[in-house]
């Protein structure tokens, strides 16, 4: 099984699980390796280092001699001082903690998991949603939560009315049935 770090000319980087480099340019021939954020069939594999397992976590044994300890000493991993680790204060350039800044991944993770959430928890009322939104805000129809197309012009009236609306970009790999 190979994992490729993957990602589309816009950016959004995933990863993709094939048996073979061949199923992989098989694959991307045909066009169906695409983004899942913007369904993107325009990919680019990005370089990756190789995980490798090489033992159980135990710390390496230093040859006797060697080292600033007892001899035969364990060595403890060396903290390297340009990876900054959470908890040791590292802060970006708005002073706030590394580890509180979200990277790119879990954004977009989070977007799509959002997505997922919208597209399998509401109705799909398409084009008729502004004419659906106003029914059920008027209470001509049963509260539920309806999902649809809506025009800048139908948008804006509807919130001109105080109903409530969001825009929610949905990737084309997600229009249809969910799995």
């Amino acid at each position: 099984m190979k994992v490729l770090d993957l990602q589309c000319r816009l950016g959004h980087s995933f990863e993709g699980w094939f048996g073979s480099q061949s199923e992989y340019d098989a694959q991307r021939e045909r066009g169906l390796v695409t983004c899942p954020v913007c369904n993107d069939s325009e990919i680019t594999k990005m370089l990756s280092a190789p995980r490798l397992n090489l033992g159980h976590g135990t710390p390496p044994v230093l040859p006797q001699g060697q080292g600033d300890g007892p001899k035969g000493a364990e060595a403890l991993p060396a903290k390297h001082p340009e990876t900054p680790s959470v908890g040791d204060g590292a802060a970006d350039s708005a002073g706030q903690p590394e580890s509180s800044q979200p990277s790119l991944q879990q954004v977009q993770a989070a977007m799509m998991n959002m997505v997922r959430h919208v597209m399998a928890n509401t109705e799909d009322v398409g084009s008729q949603f502004a004419e659906e939104a106003r029914k059920i805000h008027y209470g001509e129809r049963e509260e539920r939560s309806i999902r649809g197309q809506a025009t800048r012009a139908e948008t804006e009236a509807l919130i001109d009315e105080g109903i409530d609306v969001m825009a929610l970009p949905v990737p084309e790999n997600l229009k249809g049935p969910l799995q």
